[in-house]
């Protein structure tokens, strides 16, 4: 929704401030579809109003994986452009929407079908903000709310600052959609202005850094955004970010087979991550294969997990969703299917 339209267009017709807030209640808090929808409106203001953008994006095509824990939207921008959102359901009852911040992306990561994409133009706040509530309108007919969002889908969301903290500031605020900082994650390859920005502006969203190498040379060779943040210094600016929030950071790693799965490399993760390892969790990822590399084999995979665990490194191996409808990390590639 255009908010600073509406505002400006019910300021023009010499309307009271308690009907934008009727607006905003129904878009942000009960999904309706359009301004007809508002029934606390009259039929002439609905009409006054109707040239104003309700929803940036139109729902192009929706995925159900086979295992039903994950479905997978594609969204159609008014440019005519497309981006990928996902629900994932989780078995503790949590439904966890994933985001995207960019049309495509310019990180170039070799493992990521996303940045084969290239970079396309970052999204308005509004166009994040309706991904989340496009999907909350669909769940609701199921009975099911939104508990958790993650920035993990297409794009840096570092790269798109300005409307990616806009947008969560709307998706925290409760007048608007209302959702628990801590229950907001956002990833990052490392880029250290956002990562500074996050710690002073919004201190209690989830960070996670997408690292997937132990060491610099190698994370050059996967991610060559780490040339212009090497690790060394990503590591120090995380390491006041923990000073400064006493907040755990997730690192989540992808294994890749042969590349970076080796006990070696897990050795030379736990050095890098032992010295704050109390506000360290790291996420293990299965690769999903998009042509370049293959994933690690289950027991290397293993193996890896439990070197980590033998040195008090807290680790999780993330579950898997929606690998079957090309919605899992790393796969996003705004194509239909």
């Amino acid at each position: 929704m255009d908010i600073k339209a509406l505002k400006n267009r019910l300021d023009e017709l010499k309307i009271p401030d308690y009907r934008l807030k009727q607006a905003l209640r129904s878009y942000y808090q009960e999904y309706q579809n359009g301004w007809q929808d508002i029934s606390t409106w009259s039929k002439n203001l609905r009409e006054a109003c109707m040239d104003i953008s309700w929803s940036p994006l139109e729902l192009e095509q929706k995925i159900k994986a086979h295992k039903k824990d994950s479905t997978k939207y594609l969204f159609k921008t008014k440019d005519e452009k497309f981006i990928e959102s996902v629900l994932m359901e989780h078995e503790d009852g949590r439904t966890t929407v994933c985001v995207s911040s960019q049309i495509g992306c310019a990180m170039n990561c070799t493992f990521c079908a996303t940045g084969a994409l290239g970079y396309k133009r970052n999204l308005t706040a509004e166009e994040i903000v309706d991904q989340v509530v496009q999907i909350a309108r669909d769940i609701k007919t199921q009975g099911k709310k939104v508990t958790n969002i993650v920035f993990m889908g297409m794009g840096e969301p570092f790269n798109n600052p300005d409307e990616v903290f806009v947008a969560i500031k709307k998706l925290m605020d409760k007048e608007l959609f209302g959702l628990g900082a801590r229950h907001i994650s956002v990833s990052t390859c490392g880029i250290i202005p956002g990562i500074q920005r996050l710690m002073r502006e919004t201190p209690q969203v989830n960070l996670a850094i997408s690292l997937h190498a132990p060491n610099q040379k190698l994370r050059e060779k996967l991610m060559p955004i780490a040339k212009a943040y090497p690790l060394n210094k990503l590591m120090q600016a995380l390491g006041v970010y923990m000073q400064q929030t006493n907040r755990k950071v997730m690192f989540e790693y992808l294994l890749i087979k042969g590349v970076n799965d080796s006990l070696e490399c897990a050795d030379e993760l736990i050095h890098l991550l032992s010295e704050k390892k109390q506000l360290v969790h790291v996420n293990l990822i299965k690769y999903h294969a998009t042509g370049t590399y293959q994933p690690s084999p289950e027991g290397m995979r293993r193996l890896f997990q439990d070197r980590l665990r033998k040195f008090s490194i807290s680790v999780t191996h993330r579950v898997s969703f929606g690998e079957d409808i090309s919605a899992a990390c790393g796969q996003l590639a705004a194509k239909k299917s």
